[in-house]
């Protein structure tokens, strides 16, 4: 691997090569239709396979995935590869709206509907008229809003909250969730007809761990991305970090590591990132000098208070890591006092990162 595994200022070799990767999510080779999704991994290949195939098409479609590996995004490019492109994209996200709200956000209100209806107000689905509408975290929605969203699929109309007219709608739906639906379905949560009405075209997004071959790919575009809209020159990253990255789990996905790079670009500023600039909690989940083989002694000596003493700091890193920096907890690992443990990482001067519970 080269000192400089990617790129965050202009550069022409740079640059076609990206474009080139970039080319290999646009399946369906329409320079008039890219799609925006990122990745050459063989699990985005598949992704890609479907996508092409459907996009054009009003086909209800059911996106599975973990929170952060794009279900949003790939709805909105199935929607502008769509014939529907030029009608609106609305989407909510099911999980984040009360139940007694979303019913209204959805199919809208009449005024008098209820306290505080001081005027009709038109719902998500009538918003989405001749376009798609993106219904996020639908495991979370109610069973008694499931039968209704069950007629919508059915009938494509509805009655606004309070009112009586019923209101005709031409919408593509997109679902998308992190739950095992058909799990639901056994525990009473999640309503059978329901899940075959939306489970037509089914995509499953894998987890960002599943496609590292991606990752050195979308390093490359979030640097350049958050290099402009920052105003920063962070040039590349160094082999190091580059294997940090690859090693590490990824448990928040694209979101995270888009994060991640933004916080990087934003601290840095210019030059290279290197291991230093990483995250504590990307740079520990290596292998611990606790884990590691014997002590090398070199021919000129080692020193043992030193060599002792950065044994010691691991150890205690490790028992926090492991606990969450719970120091009760730590301290029992380690089969030490509280308060010898609490004068220990004083006197190592450790210190939490990344907002861990103490």
């Amino acid at each position: 691997m080269q000192r400089k595994s990617t790129s965050g200022t202009p550069d022409t070799k740079k640059s076609s090569v990206f474009d080139e990767n970039l080319s290999l999510a646009n399946k369906s080779g329409n320079p008039e239709k890219p799609t925006n999704i990122i990745g050459q991994s063989s699990k985005m290949q598949e992704v890609f396979n479907i996508f092409e195939k459907i996009a054009d098409t009003d086909s209800t479609v059911l996106i599975y995935g973990e929170s952060g590996t794009g279900k949003g995004l790939l709805a909105k490019e199935i929607h502008k590869n769509s014939g529907r492109r030029n009608n609106p994209f609305i989407s909510i996200n099911c999980g984040a709206i009360p139940d007694n709200l979303l019913e209204s956000e959805l199919f809208g209100h009449v005024r008098g509907a209820f306290t505080g209806a001081t005027s009709q107000k038109p719902g998500k689905f009538e918003l989405a008229n001749g376009g798609t509408i993106f219904l996020d975290e639908i495991g979370d929605m109610s069973l008694q809003l499931q039968v209704k969203l069950l007629r919508v699929l059915e009938d494509k109309e509805f009655e606004r909250v309070g009112g009586c007219k019923t209101t005709k709608v031409d919408v593509r739906i997109i679902a998308a969730t992190h739950q095992d639906l058909e799990k639901g379905i056994e525990n009473g949560t999640f309503r059978e007809d329901l899940f075959y009405r939306l489970d037509v075209i089914p995509i499953t997004l894998p987890q960002l761990r599943e496609r590292k071959s991606d990752i050195p790919l979308l390093i490359s575009h979030f640097l350049k991305q958050h290099n402009k809209r920052e105003n920063r020159e962070v040039e590349g990253i160094s082999q190091e970090a580059m294997e940090i990255f690859m090693e590490y789990s990824w448990p928040g996905n694209i979101r995270e590591l888009r994060n991640i790079i933004e916080r990087l670009v934003v601290l840095k500023g210019k030059g290279d990132i290197v291991p230093q600039d990483l995250p504590y909690k990307m740079s520990s989940t290596r292998r611990s000098p606790v884990t590691q083989s014997k002590v090398v002694i070199s021919p000129d000596g080692i020193s043992l208070n030193n060599a002792v003493s950065e044994f010691e700091k691991a150890l205690i890193l490790e028992s926090l890591e492991k606990t969450k920096w719970v120091k009760n907890k730590a301290a029992k690992l380690l089969q030490l006092n509280r308060t010898t443990l609490v004068e220990k990482i004083k006197r190592h001067d450790l210190h939490q990162v990344e907002g861990c519970s103490m």
